[in-house]
């Protein structure tokens, strides 16, 4: 491989909880020697973080039109840009790329194409050309083997109701903490076997793409979740690769303080503050936190006295005046700093005056919270993040606030989640268990021993043109 200009075609889902892992394993691979080409729609890919030099002559961004769809608004290109019942609207216009995307494969035929559980048409695509495929999940393992088996994916028949996802699953063979809340449940269960407007679930899409493609790939490790890899091994029955976890490159992020006064502000209140004693808050931009939410969240912040940093994402619908309860900023101003919209969020979690960190429970979070030794105030919402804290409490690197019956959450419970996790003795055990957790998700070297067996893997079983 080393001797040939091996093309990998990159095709993520529509979302940067997505694409920024795809992204960051076509920089992985490219620095290996790899031609990428790295396929999204125009806007998307104008939002991306930029490539850093010297990997740009091997990353080509390739535009594809999103096609227009009634029910998705215009300009709407991620989901980001959507309200969670419009999200199915996207993917009638994803599925409308297949023909597009397969004109762009026979202008130069990849060796090889990664691609994402919407996309489970790839695999047809390739066999046309000759060309493998490989899923590339950017979940964790563990969630993987909680929804189940390509035919429980299919079919939902072992669980056919929210109320069996309350319960850990009969085939994870050993002491699991994996179940989802009441709430939890009933989203989880939906999103998983229910059919949207394309007429298909995730479920079933997620079991065509196992079945099809040629191997799996998990943006995992065996040191973190060995034992659930084994698991969606024993389903798949297929090459199932964790390829790391994808922490940032430190030589990539490091860069100099934004001028801006904003951020100048931001690090210099955190330069006064002491090591590891303010938590760092922050809740993605995919959850949309209606209002109620961020007031008895900014509530339960104010209640534990500790010193924060809060990157809050403005509701569009909330005027800026409205967003947090009347006086906090007022009582809060020698406690901590609430930033509205976008923030350097990497490098305020490698500040040394961080601590701890109340999140959402996202992959991408947790591996960079992970990455500098951070213990987790988890707080899930959507999606997959419901699983992921239940996997971080058994693996006693976080707390899950807990919630009333209804999902609910109150400012005493938040409050005394924090004080617990960041000052508190009780939660010794997970800080120091936490800060173990950087020899996993913070090593260079382990994530290039992880690369290079996916190179190696790709020239063993010769994954190329003319040789699957």
């Amino acid at each position: 491989m080393a001797n040939k200009q091996y093309h990998i075609m990159m095709f993520p889902w529509l979302a940067f909880g997505h694409m920024i892992p795809f992204l960051e394993l076509s920089k992985r691979l490219a620095a290996k020697g790899a031609l990428i080409s790295f396929v999204s729609t125009t806007k998307n890919l104008q939002r991306l973080p930029l490539i850093p030099s010297n990997l740009q002559p091997r990353i080509n961004l390739v535009e594809l039109p999103l096609p227009r769809v009634e029910g998705l608004p215009e300009n709407c290109e991620a989901t980001v840009d959507l309200e969670e019942n419009q999200i199915q609207f996207l993917k009638i216009a994803f599925d409308l790329l297949a023909h597009p995307l397969e004109n762009l494969i026979q202008e130069d035929v990849p060796d090889l194409i990664l691609f994402d559980f919407a996309s489970d048409w790839i695999p047809e695509i390739g066999a046309k050309f000759g060309v493998p495929t490989g899923f590339f999940i950017v979940f964790t393992a563990a969630a993987l083997a909680f929804i189940g088996p390509p035919e429980e994916l299919k079919t939902g028949n072992s669980r056919p109701s929210p109320e069996h996802f309350t319960v850990p699953p009969d085939w994870i063979p050993f002491p699991t903490l994996l179940a989802a809340s009441p709430d939890y449940a009933t989203s989880l269960w939906s999103n998983t076997h229910k059919p949207d407007e394309t007429g298909v679930s995730t479920g079933q899409r997620m079991a065509k793409s196992i079945e099809d493609c040629s191997f799996i790939a998990f943006r995992s490790c065996d040191e973190f979740e060995g034992e659930y890899l084994a698991v969606v091994r024993e389903f798949y029955q297929k090459p199932v690769l964790p390829i790391g976890v994808l922490p940032p490159v430190p030589e990539e992020n490091k860069k100099e303080r934004e001028v801006d006064s904003n951020w100048s502000d931001t690090f210099e209140w955190l330069d006064g503050q002491k090591a590891k004693s303010v938590v760092f808050v922050g809740f993605g931009s995919e959850y949309k936190m209606p209002i109620e939410q961020i007031h008895e969240l900014a509530s339960g912040i104010e209640l534990s006295r500790l010193p924060f940093v809060w990157i809050l994402r403005k509701p569009q619908e909330v005027h800026s005046s409205d967003l947090l309860p009347p006086g906090f900023a007022y009582r809060t101003s020698s406690q901590g700093i609430v930033i509205q919209g976008w923030a350097p969020q990497l490098e305020i979690l490698a500040h040394s005056a961080i601590g701890a960190c109340l999140f959402h429970s996202g992959w991408g979070t947790i591996i960079e919270s992970l990455g500098f030794g951070h213990p987790l105030i988890l707080l899930p919402m959507i999606i997959d993040q419901g699983l992921n804290a239940k996997l971080m409490v058994e693996k006693e690197v976080g707390y899950e606030v807990p919630r009333n019956e209804d999902g609910s959450f109150s400012r005493e419970i938040v409050a005394r989640s924090m004080r617990l996790v960041a000052v508190e003795p009780e939660g010794e055990k997970l800080r120091s268990k936490a800060a173990e957790m950087r020899r996993i998700f913070n090593n260079q070297q382990s994530e290039e021993r992880y690369i290079n067996k996916l190179m190696e893997h790709l020239e063993k079983d010769g994954y190329s043109k003319g040789k699957n």
